[in-house]
């Protein structure tokens, strides 16, 4: 044993006083080689950096593929191209001649199988016959060079995910592709044709980090193609590693607790087709957990995606699953909004102290407006009107308000507190989050509408006219409503009415907002009122240990009058203990764990309702937000209360 850790010392010692002298002494000399001989330059990929959770875990890790390669010279010299050699290395893999002989065709050229039978690399390096093979297999054939001479086996760099048993996270860390050719043209010598790109996710949003500095090799080629000698070389540099904000209990929580929900929702007949789960630090904006249902595996882009899979995550029927419901998709927020109302009513003068008249219907104009979630509870307090949910005392502020503004002759938004307070909290805009694929969402207003009303005025008039055959056939009913609001958009569809502005105060309507935003506004109320820019990475490892330390960033303050931020979030807290998620909470420990929270339940024409809760915890000293949201779910308080208090079940344990 002494003697052969020796020897291996020894074969190190040569090796790097060989690449010393090769770097070095002769580097000059290859360099003139270089100009002189017919050379051409091979392009290494360096190894991507990881992603890993805030405790240092990888969620993203490389792990290696075993592939044989043959030396493009060898098939060049042999009689027969080289075919009696592959076809004895298919049949030792097991694989089919016929396969691994198409891999040794440079796709493009003469004879050449389709993709990805062909091989789409580069001439100048030895032919991969086969990939991702069982290793044992493949370091057999190196044993009979006789038998297989110019065969090699080689361990590649993959992605690899090693917490997949129990962390998806498919939507917040993203896949590798192959990159356009726009890519390759405006990355200027970065990123080669073969190359993989992040594509969706951290990978894409990191790209450039993770993927760090590919290494290159000159060598020279005989007439035929063939490398005779290698004359230059650069050696990669590794990618750098990412440590997230992500906690995997928590994140595995989050996915374990909205898949449930669905589970549970569609087993009482709804339709339960999407949603998601976030949590926020409240803190610093820091994102614990994001979770997005329907998810994929993300090991499936490992080796390349096949068709089938493809049309699996991209087809009519998918779900979509490649999008994420934290950032790339809104919803009505319907009563989660009233904890952004209830200060924008104080604002405009009404008072903390009085009782309000929770009626089951307000009527505005020619239409009534349902008390959907409460019943009629007559003189409540502002407190108990979040906790029970009341709709038409808010209706009757915003309609108050609406009117004091100059009704449909108010021209701009500058006086609508409810306007003006939705914008403090950064709804209806990007929260700047470092993800790729983020959507605005919208809350109406009066600019908003007539900008809408202008872009889409031919189409809603053409449709006033033809109204909807296509929905007729089968829903006569909705396509009748469908027409009546095409007739009644296309005259007025640029006005502010005082039904919008009753809808607003309430979520509903044209009110549209992302999972991540309304997460990012109770932060707000729990801290304060700091509106963080949620993060996702916390600091950037580089391949020589350098850190980079990613700060975070606080988008803008919402000013609330002490009084009414106590009130509140008092209010919040008694929507667990004595309102419209009680239920949901019954036997949870908040006396350890205090919880302030609001149910949501947002109504759909012709849909199911979609379920919503936001919430944050400790209630006296915050330090996380939870939002879960299941599209056409049902109930926010039979359907995402649980789900969120699985994951505060969690949430409670962390140091």
């Amino acid at each position: 044993m002494w003697a052969f850790g020796l020897l291996a010392l020894t074969l190190v010692g040569v090796l790097v006083t060989r690449l010393g002298q090769v770097q070095v002494l002769d580097h000059a000399a290859y360099q003139q080689l270089a100009q002189t001989a017919d050379t051409r330059t091979v392009t290494q990929p360096a190894v991507r950096g990881r992603i890993l959770d805030s405790a240092g875990k990888p969620l993203v890790d490389n792990t290696t593929r075993t592939t044989v390669t043959i030396s493009r010279t060898q098939l060049l010299d042999a009689p027969d191209g080289g075919r009696a050699v592959v076809d004895r290395v298919a049949d030792a893999l097991g694989l089919p001649a016929q396969q691994v002989w198409g891999r040794t065709f440079l796709c493009g050229t003469r004879g050449a199988p389709p993709a990805p039978t062909c091989w789409g690399g580069s001439p100048y390096v030895p032919v991969p016959l086969a990939i991702g093979v069982d290793p044992a297999k493949a370091l057999g054939l190196l044993e009979r060079p006789d038998l297989y001479p110019g065969v090699d086996v080689v361990a590649e760099p993959v992605r690899d995910f090693p917490q997949d048993a129990t962390v998806n996270a498919a939507q917040l860390l993203g896949y590798l592709g192959r990159p356009t050719a726009e890519e390759v043209t405006k990355s200027k010598g970065k990123i080669g044709d073969l190359d993989l790109v992040g594509r969706g996710g951290l990978e894409q949003q990191y790209d450039e980090q993770l993927r760090g500095r590919p290494g290159e090799t000159t060598v020279t080629v005989d007439p035929r193609g063939a490398v005779t000698d290698e004359v230059d070389r650069r050696d990669p540099v590794p990618g750098s590693d990412l440590v997230t904000t992500i906690d995997s209990r928590v994140q595995a929580a989050a996915e374990k607790a909205l898949a449930t929900a669905v589970r549970d929702a569609r087993a009482r007949g709804q339709e339960a087709d999407g949603g998601a789960a976030v949590v926020l630090d409240v803190r610093t904006g820091g994102v614990v957990a994001a979770a997005s249902y329907p998810t994929y595996d993300p090991g499936i882009w490992t080796g390349g995606v096949t068709a089938a899979q493809l049309e699996q995550l991209t087809g009519k029927g998918s779900g979509n699953p490649l999008v994420s419901r934290v950032t790339g998709a809104t919803y009505p927020p319907a009563s989660t909004f009233k904890a952004i109302s209830l200060p924008a009513a104080i604002g405009a003068g009404n008072s903390l102290d009085k009782k309000y008249d929770c009626t089951s219907s307000y009527r505005i104009g020619d239409r009534s407006f349902a008390n959907f979630e409460s019943r009629a509870y007559g003189p409540i307090t502002l407190k108990r009107a979040i906790e029970v949910s009341c709709d038409t005392i808010f209706y009757d502020f915003a309609y108050r308000s609406w009117l004091a503004q100059g009704g449909l002759k108010a021209a701009t938004d500058a006086k609508d507190p409810f306007v003006a307070m939705a914008n403090a909290f950064g709804l209806g805009t990007r929260t700047g989050i470092d993800l790729p694929g983020e959507v605005a969402g919208r809350i109406p207003s009066r600019d908003q509408k007539l900008k809408t009303w202008e872009g889409t005025r031919t189409d809603t008039c053409n449709r006033a006219r033809t109204g909807y055959p296509e929905v007729a056939g089968t829903d006569p009913g909705r396509a009748a409503y469908l027409k009546a609001l095409a007739v009644e958009n296309c005259r007025t569809g640029f006005q502010f009415r005082g039904g919008d502005a009753a809808n607003l105060a309430i979520g509903q309507g044209d009110v549209a907002t992302t999972p991540l935003q309304m997460a990012r506004a109770y932060a707000a109320i729990a801290n304060g009122g700091t509106v963080w820019t949620p993060q996702v990475v916390r600091e950037i490892r580089s391949a020589d240990g350098s850190v980079t330390k990613v700060a975070p960033k606080a988008a803008g303050t919402v000013t609330i009058p002490p009084k009414t931020l106590s009130y509140l979030r008092s209010a919040l807290q008694g929507v667990v203990t004595n309102g419209s998620a009680e239920g949901a909470f019954r036997g949870f420990p908040l006396r350890q764990w205090p919880i302030a929270g609001k149910t949501g339940t947002a109504e759909s024409f012709g849909a199911g309702d979609t379920a919503w809760f936001l919430s944050y915890a400790p209630a006296a000293a915050p330090r996380y937000a939870v939002a879960v949201v299941v599209a056409h779910g049902g109930l926010g308080g039979s359907t995402a209360a649980p789900a969120a208090r699985a994951i505060h079940d969690v949430l409670r344990t962390l140091p």
